[in-house]
């Protein structure tokens, strides 16, 4: 037999929380307001891609990442599905397609 539980009383337990929530959430707001201020600032973009130097590969079949030097094609054990992933300048040493 399972302990009887008071079910009006939690629903306005939680009622009670959500109001007070509400009300925490409508005082920063207004103090925002009146101060002139705005809410969390985003950092500064980080880097993204491999660094100078570097190619990042990527092998579907593998489900993974493998960075190699400028011109290097990782290891062409089967299956060789590697996608260069680095964005590489037209006249450059692009990797021959297999």
């Amino acid at each position: 037999m399972s302990a009887q539980r008071h079910y009006g009383f939690e629903r306005r337990r939680r009622a009670d929380i959500q109001k007070a929530k509400q009300e925490a959430k409508r005082q920063r707001k207004t103090e925002r307001a009146e101060s002139g201020a705005t809410g969390p600032e985003i950092g500064e973009a980080q880097e993204t891609g491999a660094p100078a130097g570097v190619w990042e590969w990527f092998s579907p079949s593998r489900g993974r990442t493998v960075s190699s030097q400028v011109g290097v094609r990782p290891d062409p054990d089967p299956p060789d599905d590697w996608i260069l992933l680095t964005d590489v300048e037209p006249e450059s040493d692009a990797p021959a397609a297999p």
